[in-house]
Order: C-alpha cells, then structure tokens, then sequence
C-alpha cells in the first residue's frame, strides 16, 4: 500500500495562504490542485457568516471546542518517566482496553503499526511543514468513540456538527488518558488527535479489527456504523494485537448505495471499487465533499445519518451478511420502509433553539 503525504489531505492544503512560501511550494509541485483549492478557499471559514447554517450564538460552540483541541495539541507527546516498569503484554492490553473503555472508549482494538499507517511527510501546520514522518511506534491503540445518532440525524444542520466536534473532544480526551499512562510506566506513546495526526486513524481502525471501509470512505463497524470518531495512541510498550474483521461491509454497501444517492455534493461514487493509491476502495470526491462543508457551514455527515449499520443490525443478521444477498436485502427493505429516503430529525436539539 503506497503512504499518504499530509500535506496532500484537505484540512492541510486549506491552511496554505496564497502568496505563502508554503503556498508557492505546495503548488509549485501540485499545480493542477490550484484552482479547485483556491475557488474552496473563497468560500465561507466553516462555521462563519455566509454558510447556510451559521448561527452567531450557537456555531461558535463548534469553533470553540476545536479552538481547544488545537490548545491541547502541544501535550500530544511528551517525555517517559526515567524508571521503566516492567510489564506483560496480556494483562497490560487488557488494562489499557479496560482504561479507555472506562474514559467512554466504545470499541478499542490493538494492531502493529505497518508503515503505510503512518504519513509520509507532515503538512498540517506551517511550523513542521514537509517534515518526514520518522518518529514511529511499534503498536497503535485505536479506540472509537460512539457519537449520538439523534444529533447526527439532524444531518447536516448544526446540533450535528456539534455532535461531531464532541467526539474528536472526546477521542482526544481518551487518547490523552492513554498516552500519560503509559509515559508514566516508562514508555514512549503519543496520542494521534484532530490536528495532530503522524498516523491515517482509519487505516490503523481496520487493521486493529475496529471495522471496514465502506462507500462512503469511513470506517463502518458492526455496532455503530460510521457513527464514530477514531482516536490513535502509537507506544512502545508491550501489547497483543488483534484480528482484522471482515463482517461483509463491501457485499452491504454494493448493495445498498444510500450515501451515494444521497449525497448532495455527489462526492460518493455509485460504481464499483476501483484501484486507487494500491488499494481496491471506493474513492471519494473530498474536493465536491468539502465543498458542501464551507457552503452548508457544518461537516454534513448525510452519509452517515443514512447509513442503516448507524441504527444497529442484529448480530444474528450481521453473521449473514457476507454470505446472504436475502439478508441484505431483508435489512435494506425493512430500512427503507421505516425512514423512507432518509432518516431525519428535522429541528436542532432543543437546547440550540
């Protein structure tokens, strides 16, 4: 599997300013993305005035949780105490699994890192700008956090980007947890949060037995869907990895096509998985995706709202979905009868009114 080079991801090439020497560099070498990057750039700043959905009192509960994100950044990583503890791989993976579960982890899972889960070179923020990727980890923690599916029906007005940015606060706070811990007992670890990410969380989710990939380009699991956010913890410490999982999402999602008929940027394709990056996937359009963000002024997450693994499927029909198009369409038949063309709660939460 080729690497990612952050420096290429969206959230990255927003943050280059026009005239910048960062700018200049980026599309010197990338000059077919100046454009369509400068027409996102001339949109409406997520959440401001101008975006559909803005609202002076209640989007900058948004702003400000991000704004407290990007404070934390800096405690990340962070020196091991000098006295290395001793540990066993067993005990120590079902203590930390039992850790980040009590700090309101839903799914935590273990896997050693590869190294396409890690970015080729940094590219988030100007001050290690194209900075290869060198300081890596033995194994990565991953853990998903459950988002609410009622905020998240109220797709795509602004209770649900709030229900989003509450999980990167909280994956955030999980990974912090973690990371202390284990920097206590005298081994490295840092946490991968929203900003600060030298790992591709999803790539590290689906080897660490979280979930697959689906057409929307998340990571579905069985239990929530893509209704989650990921958080990484990479650390030296001694630990038991597990399983990939391989449940039937690509049968479901061939099948099934919500998201993509839902999308309003249409940036989910309708077709076949195709080879991209040396992988077998559904590629996804993130230039017409995020352009929807900068225009509605909330992230959108109609895909997941949409999606009927976001709801709960039966673990008795979940054994059955790789193998039985009759399960698959028995699920998408009683879903479609229940939500029509999608499901939607159509005011925000009560407390935002």
């Amino acid at each position: 599997m080729n690497k990612y080079d952050e420096r290429n991801i969206m959230f990255s090439r927003m943050n280059y300013e026009e005239g910048s020497e960062i700018y200049n560099d980026y599309y010197g070498r990338n000059p077919y993305m100046k454009e369509i990057d400068d027409s996102l750039r001339a949109l409406p700043q997520m959440g401001q005035e101008g975006s559909v959905m803005y609202d002076k009192i209640n989007s900058p509960i948004v702003d400000s949780a991000f704004r407290y994100l990007g404070d934390i950044r800096k405690l990340s990583e962070g020196k091991p105490a000098e006295n290395k503890i001793e540990v066993g791989p067993i005990s120590m993976t079902e203590k930390l699994k039992g850790l980040a579960k009590f700090y309101n982890a839903a799914l935590v899972g273990i896997t050693e890192m590869k190294d396409y889960h890690y970015y080729s070179h940094r590219g988030r923020h100007n001050e290690n700008y194209g900075e290869e990727v060198t300081n890596k980890h033995k194994y990565g923690i991953v853990f998903a956090y459950a988002m609410d599916n009622e905020m998240i029906m109220r797709a795509p007005k602004l209770s649900e980007s709030i229900g989003v940015v509450k999980g990167y606060v909280e994956a955030a706070t999980i990974g912090m947890v973690l990371s202390y811990y284990i920097r206590e007992l005298g081994y490295d670890a840092m946490n991968h949060m929203d900003g600060n990410y030298l790992v591709v969380a999803p790539l590290v989710a689906m080897d660490a037995g979280i979930g697959e990939f689906g057409r929307n380009g998340l990571i579905v699991t069985k239990e929530y869907g893509p209704c989650v956010r990921l958080g990484v913890v990479t650390t030296d410490i001694p630990l038991i990895p597990d399983e990939k999982q391989y449940f039937g999402v690509k049968e479901f999602c061939t099948d099934c096509g919500r998201c993509a008929r839902t999308c309003p940027g249409k940036a989910i394709s309708k077709t076949d998985r195709e080879e991209k990056d040396g992988v077998l996937r559904w590629k996804i359009n993130a230039e017409e995706c995020y352009r929807r963000w900068r225009c509605l002024g909330t992230d959108c997450a109609i895909c997941i709202a949409n999606c009927p693994f976001t709801y709960g499927i039966s673990e008795e029909l979940i054994s059955e979905i790789k193998t039985s198009g009759e399960v698959r369409g028995k699920i998408l038949k009683e879903f479609d009868e229940k939500y029509g063309v999608r499901p939607i709660i159509r005011e925000d939460a009560p407390w935002l009114r």
